[in-house]
Parts: structure tokens; sequence; C-alpha cells
């Protein structure tokens, strides 16, 4: 902790439960989707948000902003969305000084601390395919010119799970790129309840600011300190390996597996595991961290068969197979 104080370090920290207090109080439930999508903050990297309409979705990462006071953007991706519409593009405008015509870079909604990407599937590869520099990158090239965005950036997508008709399904490379696939669930039934009741009055929860953009630039700095075992980082090289069909003793995956996880995924394991640590006021990743977060790591990153979709086997069915099979810690 050479960069910033301890001192400081702690601090802010312990505000971690507050900020997870306030988005309670607009989303009820989804405690396990919203320490997810903060994990995936605290590392500096993006996530794929997947459950059915009303889940409030949407909702949830505004409110998470404004805890934050950073910048928010919401896109609706459509068949007629062009990647313009997303990154920005050039204007002809009067340079006042000289009274010549001169193009100007008028920056798109790509340009905030946190990007909805709403119904990323429904848009075509060629427009998917231009948040891929800025998600990877945290730039924008236009006109052979770098726009750096702004930090901290986090893009959020989601999808539809139910209606796939005239979608274009993520290719292997642009899935990659997430730190995290989400999946939200339907509420349990007292938070249902709870939900008819505080959202059909007059009552508006009022939000505080918790965090700044430079003190979660300063928690993204501390995730990378946070200490990890020699013992956990060959249990995680372990867990990746096994997921590949070509190089794992487990038939369980021969059988049911087309292609495996790549590096990026023991990457992705490690750094949300130190987040993870950092959310729950810790500093040192334990085995519990790697267990729950193998799922929303790895489930975008295993390609199953035709006989595995035959026989109702899900990529979360292999992950818990394998959390049996290769030991943590």
């Amino acid at each position: 902790m050479e960069t910033v104080d301890k001192t400081h370090y702690k601090a802010l920290v312990a505000r971690l439960p507050q900020l997870r207090s306030e988005i309670g109080k607009v989303i009820i439930g989804q405690q396990e989707a919203i320490s997810e999508v903060l994990i995936a903050l605290l590392a500096g990297g993006h996530c794929l948000l997947e459950g059915v309409p009303g889940l409030a979705k949407t909702l949830m990462v505004k409110t998470m902003s404004d805890a934050l006071a950073m910048r928010f953007k919401r896109i609706q991706f459509t068949p007629d969305l062009m990647p313009g519409d997303i990154v920005g593009t050039e204007i002809l405008e009067d340079d006042h000084e000289t009274g010549r015509k001169v193009f100007v870079f008028n920056q798109g909604p790509i340009f905030a601390n946190v990007v909805l990407a709403d119904e990323i599937n429904r848009t075509p590869p060629k427009t998917q395919a231009a948040m891929l520099e800025a998600m990877q990158e945290y730039r924008v090239t236009y006109g052979g010119n770098d726009y750096p965005l702004p930090k901290p950036f986090l893009i959020i997508a989601t999808q539809n799970p139910i209606e796939q008709a005239g979608t274009y399904p993520l290719p292997e490379a642009q899935l990659d790129r997430f730190l995290l696939y989400i999946k939200l669930s339907y509420p349990a039934e007292q938070e249902e309840l709870t939900v008819l009741k505080s959202t059909t009055g007059t009552d508006r929860p009022q939000l505080q600011t918790v965090l700044s953009d430079q003190d979660i630039i300063d928690l993204q700095r501390l995730t990378r300190q946070v200490h990890i075992s020699d013992d956990l980082l060959v249990s995680i090289n372990r867990l990746v390996r096994a997921t590949r069909p070509d190089g794992t003793p487990s038939a369980f995956v021969k059988q049911w597996s087309q292609w495996g996880a790549g590096p990026r995924a023991g990457q992705a394991l490690v750094l949300c595991a130190k987040a993870r640590a950092v959310l729950n006021e810790r500093f040192s990743v334990i085995p519990d961290d790697i267990h729950t977060l193998a799922y929303p790591v790895l489930r975008h990153r295993i390609a199953l068969n035709f006989r595995a979709d035959a026989e109702g086997i899900t990529n979360d069915h292999v992950i818990r197979q394998l959390l049996t099979e290769v030991k943590i810690g």
C-alpha cells in the first residue's frame, strides 16, 4: 500500500457496507447481483446482466451510479443502432477564431462512468463491435485520434433470456471481454411483497453519495494489492484448466463441454476474488471467494456441446461439478 496510506484505505473500505445499504433503499433483494456488480466495479471490469423483464436491472445500475455520484448513460440497443450512436461522430462547426469550417468530435453516450447497454443482443455485430475497444482499452479511436474514457469506467450490458427471435448472440470474443456474467432470478415471496408496498406509494427514498470517483479509483488500486496465497492461485489455475475438454481428467467435462475457459478466466477469478475480499472488509482472499465467483466468472467462458443441450445440462451444472472435483485452497 505505497500510493495511498493505510488509514485512507481503511476509511474507504468501511464505507462499502453503507454503499450497499444506500442501494438497498431502492432495490429490494437481489443482494448477490448487487454485490457482483460492485465486485466488477472494484476489479475494473465489465459485466453482462441477464434476467427476465421487470427485475429492475436498469434501476439497479442507475441507483448504484447515484450512490457513487458517477455519470450514468443508458443506451437502448436496437437493430438500427449504428456505431456512431455509441462512440460519437464528427460534426462540422465554425472556428470562431479563423472563421473556417472544422470537424469537431462530438462524444457519444459511451463517455460516462457507468454505461448501461440495454438489450445488447438486439443490435447487429458491427455495432456490438464498436464497444470492444472501449471495453478493453478504455478509449475510443475516431478519425485517427484517441479519446480517453472517464475513470472509473464500467459497462453493464443486459440481455433478455426469453425473446431470442431476431437477436444477435454475442460472439465469443466479445463475451470474454465481460469480467462477470450475472444472472438475476425472481425475488423471494417476502421481497416481492415489500416491492409492492414500497413502489406503489408516494414515498421516494433519498440516496446519499457514499463514495466519489477518486475513492473508487483508490479502491480499485487497493483491490490489486489484496493478498492471495500461492495455494489459492494454484487452485484457480487448476479449476480453469479443468474446464477444457482436452486437458482435464474429468469425464463430466469431456462428455458435455465443447471448449473451455482461457487464461483470461483465471485472471478474472483472481481479481474478482480480491474485489470480494475488499467488499467484505478483508485484505486477503479466502476459498469462499473463489467458490462464490466461479459461476459468474466461468459461465460465459465454457461452451457446451449439443449433447449437453439435449440433456438439459447448463454451464452452472458443469461449474458445480468441477468445484466438487477441484480442491480449492
